[in-house]
């Protein structure tokens, strides 16, 4: 059976690179680090606050980005010094979790706290916009 890209239809008209962000993300589908995503107030103004369990990382250790309309976080934790464990349970452990932004949507701040690094998110009102377009005829 052929595979259906779900942006065939001829009607959906420059939505490519949405289809490759999309596949992308689903590559990137690995749990860790667990995250959640909510909406709550901020300055009186609804936002969007993704929040991700980094217990261990320090502010140096984690990076944010935005790549391509997509969110990019980094971990990576770098063992200084050689140690002797009598039990491991504790793993020094790099991740990359990515989430794709619809567009207009705009980082706010981060915050690393107790392990938890928030970063908020919000999406301006966009004004509607009608645009008339002229029609030239030719003979």
């Amino acid at each position: 059976m052929s595979r259906v890209p779900p942006f065939s239809s001829p009607l959906l008209v420059g939505f490519e690179t949405i289809e490759k962000s999309l596949e992308r993300i689903a590559k990137n589908s690995d749990g860790y680090p667990p995250y959640n995503i909510e909406r709550c107030l901020r300055d009186d103004t609804e936002v969007l606050r993704i929040t991700l369990a980094v217990a261990g990382f320090s502010i140096d250790d984690l990076e944010i980005s935005i790549e391509e309309s997509q969110l990019v976080v980094r971990g990576k934790q770098i063992d200084d010094a050689p140690r002797d464990f009598l039990h491991r349970g504790i793993a020094s452990r790099q991740f990359q979790k990515a989430f794709l932004l619809a567009d207009g949507m705009r980082v706010l701040g981060a915050e690393l706290k107790n392990g938890l690094l928030a970063i908020d998110l919000d999406r301006p009102q966009p004004e509607r916009q009608v645009k008339r377009i002229a029609i030239s005829q030719r003979d």
